[in-house]
């Protein structure tokens, strides 16, 4: 794979990699191919924290991840420290802390677990977003303010209208990884918060957006049965309030077939850029 002027660039993979250092104590290296802004994107944080996760309790699904961050992690090395709260006979509960140069950077609860049951229903519908189409990457340093994290998929715009033009607080595109990659949960985690925050939609210019704490639900068998690395996904986001400083966004990850896959929420700061001095994840 190669990026912008033809450099190569390392994958998902690399990028999220772990070192067990024992103890449920790993150790990862923040890229700063992944960074929006002051700090790494809040997905990729969350993406390199449920690896660590899963690597402490395999053979169980993740059915839930949420994580508070508490402070941007800086280029560099970083251990994550992962706790089992509770290992049940079909689910785990597990808590885990990512710090860097001994200060608490994001903390997480995740649950694991088998599956309970094949009773169920579906009366959510993908939305209409048309066909995948031709994908293109995007290279940042053609246009100030793009994030260093867009570099790492290959998108097409496919909801809601451009961000800035005044429209309903929704947007969304397809997109896969621009190293051809089977969809993980990790990866799921990652592609939940890519896309600009729907109420840049609404507002007449770029703001800070730092995450608070994000919470993805996955609710399909990943990856999904018959995938190939080259497949994309739908990515969808809406958000109905901003109110003293905070916004929520609503995220859904759509297979191309109509399985819904993954849903998140997040809470977000939206703030003039002078102001944000501390907290959250530069997002």
């Amino acid at each position: 794979m190669s990026g912008a002027g033809g450099i190569a660039l390392p994958g998902f993979d690399s990028d999220t990699a772990l070192e067990e250092l024992g103890d449920g104590r790993f150790a990862a290296e923040m890229s700063e191919r992944w960074w929006v802004g002051r700090g790494p994107n809040g997905g990729y944080v969350a993406a390199t924290i449920l690896r660590a996760i899963e690597a402490t309790e395999g053979g169980r699904a993740p059915r839930s991840l949420t994580v508070h961050f508490l402070a941007a992690p800086r280029t560099g090395p970083v251990e994550v420290a992962v706790t089992v709260e509770r290992r049940g006979s079909r689910a785990t509960f597990l808590s885990a802390r990512l710090t860097q140069e001994g200060e608490t950077r994001a903390t997480a609860l995740a649950v694991l677990s088998e599956n309970w049951g094949s009773t169920g229903f579906a009366e959510l519908e993908m939305p209409d977003a048309g066909e995948p189409g031709e994908m293109h990457a995007i290279d940042p340093s053609t246009r100030s303010g793009r994030p260093n994290m867009l570099q790492n998929y290959l998108v097409r715009p496919a909801l809601g209208m451009k961000a800035f033009s005044g429209g309903e607080a929704r947007n969304g595109a397809w997109i896969r990884t621009r190293e051809p990659r089977l969809l993980d949960a990790p990866l799921a985690a990652a592609m939940l918060d890519t896309w600009f925050p729907a109420p840049f939609v609404k507002l007449d210019g770029p703001r800070l957006a730092p995450t608070i704490d994000y919470t993805v639900h996955f609710r399909s068998p990943l990856p999904p049965v018959g995938a190939t690395p080259e497949d994309p996904y739908l990515i969808s986001f809406r958000s109905g309030l901003v109110r003293h400083g905070f916004f929520e966004e609503d995220g859904e990850l759509w297979s191309a077939d109509g399985t819904l896959l993954a849903q998140s929420r997040q809470l977000a700061l939206l703030l003039d850029p002078p102001a944000a001095e501390s907290g959250g994840d530069g997002a």
